[in-house]
């Protein structure tokens, strides 16, 4: 597998540019993991599919699910791309290189952790200070437009909000100047997780079911549904941050009212 993985990235390093790779190849890889990860999640909604699973009742319209479509590609072309090509000298001034060899899974596997967990203690204090009044009004209800989230909705923001919570996606990389296939790993698992916690959708296999500190849909679900004021639960992947600083606390409580109506039901039957 290991020397599969490295034919291949021979093969890049050969045939395109460090910039060409670092820029339009890490915007090419975001596109098609948040289009092919997220398209499905609109399809399950219009048909209905799988609605058992759904979080909440209501449904997008066709309009508004198009609207953020259109939106996204707006912004994706005229903020992100720009944004990729104007850091990569600051990338490279922090150490990244797309040279061989590649680093090892334990070098790959520790710095993306890191990476999780750094990002998530900027992200949630940075999230918080959108929820304050003027800057929920001017920046942040552009997010929030989407009371019902679905997969797409995720990076559905103001361009001041991209490049203001996008910090705390590049500040880990930016301190340890990664390889390359780091960076585009980290990008992947990054954009899947909060896709996920935007789809709408609590599955079975939902990673929360297994994995006791990640928030997941559910969890994420329950910020989008109230007011800007009340909301809470501002992490993006974990839930300890919420939970230190009592912000969960609304959440919680929902929870144990759900848990013991189920109880009560399940006593009557």
């Amino acid at each position: 597998m290991a020397s599969v993985i490295e034919s291949a990235w021979t093969y890049l390093i050969t045939n395109f540019s460090d910039f060409q790779l670092a820029c339009l190849g890490s915007f090419f890889l975001h596109e098609s993991v948040f289009f092919l990860s997220g398209l499905p999640f609109i399809l399950l909604e219009r048909a209905g599919w799988l609605s058992k699973y759904k979080i909440q009742t209501k449904n997008n319209t066709p309009a508004a699910q198009e609207k953020c479509i259109t939106r996204l590609l707006l912004y994706h072309f005229c903020v992100n791309l720009p944004l990729m090509m104007a850091s990569y000298p600051v990338f490279r001034l922090m150490g990244m290189r797309s040279t061989l060899p590649l680093p090892s899974w334990k070098v790959i596997s520790t710095q993306v952790l890191f990476y999780f967990i750094l990002e998530d203690f900027v992200f949630y204090w940075g999230h918080r200070i959108l929820h304050t009044k003027w800057l929920y009004k001017h920046v942040h209800s552009v997010h929030h437009e989407y009371a019902t989230p679905f997969g797409l909705t995720s990076e559905y923001a103001h361009p001041a909000e991209i490049l203001f919570l996008g910090f705390a996606t590049i500040v880990g990389p930016a301190v340890t100047g990664p390889h390359l296939i780091t960076l585009w790993l980290w990008m992947v698992l990054r954009v899947l997780e909060t896709v996920e916690a935007h789809c709408g959708y609590h599955f079975p296999w939902s990673l929360s079911n297994f994995l006791p500190l990640y928030g997941g849909a559910d969890f994420h679900d329950y910020h989008h549904r109230l007011l800007y004021t009340k909301s809470g639960n501002y992490s993006s992947t974990f839930v300890y941050m919420d939970w230190l600083f009592g912000t969960d606390k609304g959440y919680r409580r929902l929870k144990v009212l759900k848990s013991d109506a189920c109880e009560a039901e399940r006593k009557e039957i």
